[in-house]
């Protein structure tokens, strides 16, 4: 079966950002698939570009991944604008390229953005393929929420736009319970769910993380560490303004890895209010991931106070457990039940910075709670949330709509 992923934000193992479709992809190649992605050179996360001259190829097991790297508008990251038309740059030099792909057996399309699933639609439609949309986030609802959407006609545009591709899939799956019931009231067909989680074994060698704290100044330090996203919906101000309020506990150390618009504001903010207890790093590579969360003791997941990001799943939390780490998190709902069922961690309100300093200074006052965390959290990786048994469950969803274009 050859399997066509359409995925701008697509970032392999050895790039800064989400991996999980790398994941998946090299687990599907191992059961004998072609898994075929049409992704930018651009990284999402670092703006950094990466060759496209020609297409990458891992032969892994008796299957094969291909990633192609289509031209794009490159100026991703310098507003939201640039973002838009980077966007519809993708969707137009992925389209030329994804319906060259010879033999498609299933379309595989992703969102955010939304402009991409335009593409896995149409060549889905041309090609007479079966396409399997998959929802990683509720957009445009959240855009709408977090205010980066206003205007009207928009709006309405692109809640139309939501609704059609929802129709026109074969077969609808999200990435958290809470977004079934979203997709259904507007017109998904068919919806299955296919919780994100996590590898341990990608976690299971950190022999560098004391070499990283020394590096950083972080020997006997109490460690806060942040990975991910510095953007809008990151609420990260918070982050800041705990830090000052703990400014006067010299072994507490909160360390921000990773990129986004908001990083340069939130550092310039940082050095106004002379946190000398917060670091920003910039990303890094999945593969050296073991060593930074290695090096954290409590590890934060946080999204700003709106209603709908109750309903996610985030990654970064599962990524936290499956290192071993207690998870301190600022987002209700669907993931806070999963890491209280499971002990795994803290949960405090969202936009409360006060919460979040009261939290970070009793989990330093119970290194023995904190080790407990940890261990909870990879015991709840491995036996509900392994991203092997999760993999093997999409593959079964697209063997069935590749069995149906047979």
């Amino acid at each position: 079966m050859k399997i066509l992923l359409i995925h701008q934000a697509f970032a392999a193992l050895d790039e800064p950002g989400g991996t999980r479709h790398h994941e998946l992809a090299r687990f599907f190649a191992e059961r004998g698939h072609e898994v075929v992605v049409i992704t930018s050179p651009i990284n999402y996360m670092t703006g950094a570009a990466q060759s496209s001259e020609k297409a990458e190829r891992m032969k892994i097991g008796a299957g094969e991944v291909v990633i192609r790297r289509v031209p794009v508008y490159g100026a991703f990251h310098r507003s939201f604008v640039h973002r838009t038309l980077s966007f519809i740059s993708f969707m137009f030099t992925s389209l030329w390229y994804a319906l060259r792909v010879k033999e498609v057996s299933v379309v595989w399309g992703t969102s955010p953005p939304i402009f991409q699933v335009i593409t896995a639609w149409l060549v889905a439609k041309l090609k007479r393929n079966p396409l399997l949309l998959e929802v990683r986030d509720l957009w445009p609802a959240f855009a709408i929420q977090v205010g980066v959407l206003k205007n009207p006609i928009l709006i309405a545009a692109s809640e139309w736009l939501e609704r059609f591709l929802l129709r026109q899939a074969d077969l609808v799956v999200v990435n958290s319970p809470g977004f079934t019931a979203h997709v259904r009231e507007r017109g998904a067909k068919r919806v299955e769910v296919v919780p994100n989680g996590s590898d341990p074994s990608l976690f299971a060698s950190n022999d560098n993380s004391n070499e990283f704290r020394r590096k950083h100044g972080l020997e006997d330090k109490f460690v806060v560490l942040y990975a991910g996203a510095h953007g809008l919906s990151n609420d990260l101000d918070q982050v800041l303004a705990a830090a000052e309020e703990l400014r006067l506990i010299p072994e507490i150390a909160f360390v921000l890895v990773g990129d986004g618009k908001e990083k340069p504001r939130l550092q310039q903010e940082a050095l106004r209010r002379d946190l000398t207890n917060v670091q920003f790093l910039p990303p890094v590579a999945k593969t050296e991931m073991a060593t930074v969360l290695g090096a954290a003791d409590v590890c934060l997941a946080i999204l700003k106070p709106i209603p709908l990001y109750g309903t996610v799943f985030p990654n970064k939390v599962f990524d936290y457990m499956a290192a071993g780490k207690a998870v301190l998190l600022a987002i209700p709902g669907v993931i806070q039940e999963v890491v209280e069922k499971n002990q795994a961690g803290m949960a405090v309100p969202p936009g409360d910075p006060h919460a979040l300093a009261q939290a970070v200074l009793s989990l330093c006052q119970d290194r023995a709670l904190v080790a407990e965390m940890g261990k909870n959290g990879r015991k709840a990786i491995e036996d509900r949330f392994h991203r092997q048994k999760l993999a093997a469950d999409f593959l079964a969803l697209f063997e069935e709509l590749g069995s149906r274009q047979g």
